[in-house]
């Protein structure tokens, strides 16, 4: 983008879910929110355990409000572990959405001065959902997506986690 066209975005929406890829992504959304002098819209997607066919077939008031609280409760908790008691610098619009995430996300990156920053997820079989949502987004947004792939801390805990897994001895000599 150039200069011109900083001031043109009025928001960054961000998938939050407190993983580690999303957790990446919500920290590149608020820089970039900064250097556009944007808001940042945290949203975390809620759908009810079972789906909706299960929701409607129990006598769910009470549970969705239930659930909707929890999801709340994710969202503010992900947020404070990120932030802590300090602001980000930015305006922040934290939105808990019930639907899919990758709808969700494009729902609420609904103009095109809006910038959705979303994470691509594990590589290979491991983590096939958080990659349909980056696509979904990706192929659905009337916005510019940014794809934030995932942290190189997250490739390490994975490589550390598959050792452990295999029983595999650790190669000291680097250390």
């Amino acid at each position: 983008m150039s200069g011109n066209d900083a001031s043109a975005v009025a928001r960054v929406v961000v998938g939050v879910s407190g993983s580690l890829n999303s957790v990446t992504a919500l920290r590149r959304a608020t820089a970039l929110a900064r250097r556009l002098e944007a808001e940042l819209w945290p949203v975390l997607a809620w759908e009810p355990p079972g789906g909706d066919p299960a929701a409607r077939r129990a006598p769910a008031g009470p549970l969705l409000e239930e659930w909707q609280r929890l999801a709340k409760q994710r969202l503010a908790s992900v947020l404070y572990e990120i932030f802590g008691a300090d602001s980000p610098g930015v305006p922040v619009h934290a939105v808990v959405v019930r639907g899919a995430p990758g709808p969700a996300l494009v729902a609420t990156a609904d103009r095109e001065t809006d910038v959705l920053v979303v994470g691509t997820g594990r590589r290979g079989l491991q983590r096939p959902f958080a990659a349909r949502v980056s696509r979904h987004c990706v192929s659905h947004a009337r916005c510019p997506v940014l794809a934030v792939p995932p942290s190189p801390l997250e490739s390490e805990l994975l490589s550390v986690h598959r050792r452990n897994t295999w029983h595999l001895r650790l190669d000291t000599r680097g250390l």
